[in-house]
């Protein structure tokens, strides 16, 4: 027989691989399913790639690769009898069979026991080897099922590496030097010292200065001048001001080149005024003094309908999410999006093409891991009601779980990759961006969300006014405490609360602020100053507005209530409020009007650019020597690559770091004049000046980055207008934005000729969406992004509320309208809702009304 078993497995022996250090075995779950060994048909291990099917899909797997060995794993799960000894451990058989196998936990109880099954099997004719097999079985082959068998999870060895293992303390923690410099960092109001950004802000924690970060292949970050002070005064920690909570904040050390821990960030942050030592404290003790501590008590009671009977839901639709451990936000998210049947229609309806089209890693791949999640939630294959034989009172949903689904999303992000709590509207926009990326040149269900906003600036001197307009996903909506129509009773609240604390008696009973919903749209509408704003009227500096409008209103509207914010000691607080949001909300009101009769536009100039002063010296003397960061430029020399070629790509960059000249160069290195010294108008040239440029200055003719360029075609302009628009603003991202919303009327004739070097299927990204060309607003076809505008008229589907005192804390539920009525979704437990707690939401999702 063993001679039988061995000749048997020679023709496959050159596709049976042994695991080895850094490969991830899928043992526990199907990458295009839920499937696990405790399913019915069990899951088939491919031992070559090491990817787990269910039943269901393991035959595509074979047919697309031709691999035809596969593990089959099988868990045999039973209740034990009713003789058993209470508390005795479950009986395991094959016990080594699967060590470290993540399984469903709710089995893993006294009141079960169960038997491991593993044999090999040999596709296409399905011939079963039982395991183990020792004596039968080659070497090789016996090796690799027992390498396989004993491997750890894949995702057991993939959570520790992604932000724990990998960030060490830093060298310079312990002895960091800070100046006696008398800088206090307030709470809000942040900006870079050397440029306007106002995101991805650093802290030096030597000197205190506050500096913009690198600029990313995603479009954020900033223009690298947190790095460049780094280089000028070798400061090495720096702290992303935004990522500051209770728990510590992101620490970046410049010197080793890497995140960084600081064990003294508490200290380190109070020598400019940020008391994070005095507010752990109070977070531990529960001695929080500001006056909404004590109200969110029952926030949790009424949120998740404590104390009620609740009906629990089976079937298609009803089907609960795992918490994987503070993974509530995302929970919560995907049950909302995945009830918009654009979402369905893309990711559920075309499940088998997606399949059959997925790459060789499906776990990997956007599309398989959405979809799989989509049809998870919505086929109710893991959502079904007990047995008549079960207790339904004992009977626990189990929900599917996201694991797969949450590595794929949240690789390489430092929060969403963390098993920390986030915020779910920060996590919203994150899966509404990656779903963008991904659906270039096909369906893209996030256009549901999108909208343009008018946005009003007026000059208070000269009165004139600028109309531009930008792309959205969310409204978020400011919570004026001022405007609570119970305003008396807070105050005496508070009184009696100081009262109470002053002599040590106990806190009355607590009162929430109720806040009309019209007056949070009131304070959204209106005019905000614009803080340094540079008047193109008067050239200089002066007072503005700003007002914003609908310019078209998306079909499902995201509605954010902004009900966190922090105070002056830095404590992140969470306003304890209740809003009376309506189930049916119209804002048609709301609808910008653009440029009015009588108003007189603003000229269509930039500011001028403003050099360092450490260079301003260097790049006045002459227009012929322009200013190049040599540091980046050595880099890249260092590299191999020509220096005039490396002087270019830093130049035509922007001086934004070695990291984008790189991908100049790469994009650049076929072009006849790579190697050729770097030759530019003189910037003192008087030559004919247009509205478009700066005084003074000239546009660039580069070919702007190619990441620059998807940003941009991502979020539906055309590749034409995007490089247009990205060479007369220099690259720079946000001024290209602005550029193409202030040039609408650009002739594509003109836009085409002046790119005829670029590639000529531009109209392919439209053609491939001519199926909802009904829906898009008509004047923005072929030069603004997708939109599809109609009515502002709108009724609540869905909202996700907030438990505790910060988004870096407590949990979230959702509650969605299903069949007329109201469910809620709380991990797992999916419930008929009988008191939906719409006044406490933190986030709400309304779908258009149809016009008749």
């Amino acid at each position: 027989m063993a001679a039988d078993l061995g000749e048997l497995l020679v023709p496959y022996m050159p596709t049976i691989r042994v695991p080895k250090t850094g490969d991830r075995v899928f043992k526990s779950e199907c990458a295009f399913s839920f499937d696990s060994p405790e399913s019915e048909g069990g899951l088939y291990v491919c031992m070559n790639t090491f990817l787990g099917f269910g039943r269901e899909h393991v035959e595509r797997h074979y047919r697309k690769t031709g691999q035809s060995v596969y593990m089959h794993l099988k868990r045999h799960v039973k209740e034990k009898s009713t003789g058993a000894a209470g508390g005795a451990i479950p009986r395991r058989r094959n016990g080594k069979v699967f060590i470290d196998l993540e399984l469903n936990r709710d089995f893993n109880g006294e009141d079960y026991e169960y038997e491991d099954e593993a044999k090999l099997v040999i596709f296409p004719d399905h011939f079963e080897i039982p395991l183990p097999n020792i004596e039968e079985l080659p070497a090789l082959v016996t090796i690799a099922c027992d390498a396989v068998l004993n491997s750890p999870s894949a995702y057991k060895k993939q959570e520790p590496e992604s932000w724990e293992e990998e960030i060490q303390v830093s060298r310079h923690a312990r002895s960091l030097r800070q100046l006696d410099n008398g800088v206090r960092i307030p709470p809000s109001g942040w900006k870079c010292q050397k440029c306007e950004m106002r995101e991805n802000l650093w802290l030096n924690l030597t000197d205190g200065a506050v500096l913009c970060g690198k600029w990313f292949f995603d479009g954020s970050g900033g223009n690298g001048h947190a790095l460049e002070h780094y280089r000028e005064t070798n400061y090495p920690l720096a702290v992303k001001l935004d990522t500051i909570t209770p728990d510590g904040a992101d620490v970046y050390s410049f010197e080793e080149e890497e995140a960084v821990l600081d064990p003294h960030i508490s200290e380190h942050l109070s020598h400019f005024g940020i008391d994070m030592l005095q507010m752990q404290k109070r977070t531990e003790n529960g001695n929080h003094t500001d006056n909404n501590a004590r109200p969110r008590v029952s926030e949790w009671e009424v949120i998740q309908e404590s104390g009620m009977k609740l009906k629990a839901l089976y079937g298609p639709g009803y089907t609960g999410i795992k918490n994987l451990g503070n993974t509530c936000y995302l929970c919560t998210v995907i049950q909302v999006l995945f009830s918009i049947p654009d979402f369905q229609r893309m990711y559920v309806g075309n499940l088998q093409r997606i399949y059959d089209y997925s790459p060789l890693d499906p776990t990997q791949d956007f599309a398989t891991q959405m979809a799989k999640l989509g049809h998870g939630l919505l086929s109710g294959q893991y959502s079904k009601p007990p047995m008549k034989s079960e207790l339904i009172e004992q009977y626990q949903q189990k929900g599917i779980s996201p694991r797969m689904f949450k590595a794929m999303v949240s690789r390489g992000h430092p929060e969403f990759s963390s098993n920390r709590q986030q915020d779910a509207q920060e996590f919203l926009l994150h899966l509404i961006n990656l779903v963008e990326r991904n659906s270039a040149g096909s369906e893209n269900p996030s256009d549901v969300f999108r909208f343009l906003v008018e946005e009003r600036v007026q000059c208070c001197q000269s009165r004139r006014v600028r109309y531009t307009q930008r792309v959205d996903y969310c409204i978020q909506l400011p919570a004026p405490i001022e405007a609570a129509t119970n305003r008396e009773e807070l105050l005496a609240y508070e009184a009696k609360w100081k009262d109470a604390e002053e002599n040590m008696r106990a806190p009355p009973e607590p009162v929430r602020a109720r806040i009309p919903f019209t007056s949070c749209l009131q304070a959204f509408t209106e005019p905000e100053n614009v803080p340094d704003f540079w008047s193109s009227a008067l050239q200089a500096k002066s007072a503005g507005v700003k007002t914003s409008r609908f310019a078209s209103f998306p079909e499902y509207l995201v509605v954010q209530i902004k009900k966190f914010t922090f105070g002056l000691d830095w404590v992140p607080k969470k306003l304890d409020l209740a809003i009376d949001v309506p189930d049916f909300l119209d804002l048609n009101r709301l609808r910008a009007t653009g440029l009015q009769t009588g108003e007189e536009e603003l000229p269509d100039l930039m500011p001028p650019i403003v050099l360092p002063e450490d260079t301003r010296d260097n790049s006045t003397g002459s227009g012929d020597s322009p200013e190049i960061d040599e540091v980046a430029v050595m880099q890249l020399a260092e590299m191999g690559f020509p220096l005039e070629a490396c002087r270019k790509a830093v130049y035509y960059t922007g001086n934004m770091g070695p990291e984008m000249a790189f991908n100049w160069i790469i994009a650049h290195m076929e072009e006849p004049d790579f190697a050729e010294p770097l030759t530019l108008p003189s910037m003192m040239d008087p030559g004919p000046s247009t509205s478009d440029s700066p005084m003074g200055a000239t546009p660039l003719s580069n070919s702007p980055p190619e990441e620059s360029i998807a940003i941009l075609t991502s979020m539906g302009f055309p590749r034409t207008h995007s490089i247009q628009a990205l060479k007369a603003t220099n690259n720079n991202l946000e001024r290209a934005l602005d550029w193409i919303f202030t040039h609408p009327e650009e002739e594509e004739s003109d836009v085409l000729s002046d790119m005829a070097d670029t590639e000529p299927n531009d109209n392919a990204f439209f053609n491939a969406n001519s199926h909802s060309d009904s829906t898009l607003s008509p004047d923005r076809e072929t030069l603004g992004p997708r939109v599809k505008d109609g009515p502002g008229r709108y009724e609540l589907f869905a909202f996700i509320s907030h438990m505790g005192a910060s988004t870096m804390s407590g949990h979230y539920v959702c509650h969605i309208k299903k069949e007329g009525r109201w469910v809620i979704y709380n991990d797992q437990k999916v419930c008929l809702s009988e008191r939906p707690p719409k006044d406490l939401g933190y986030i709400y999702f309304y779908h258009r009304l149809s016009s008749s």
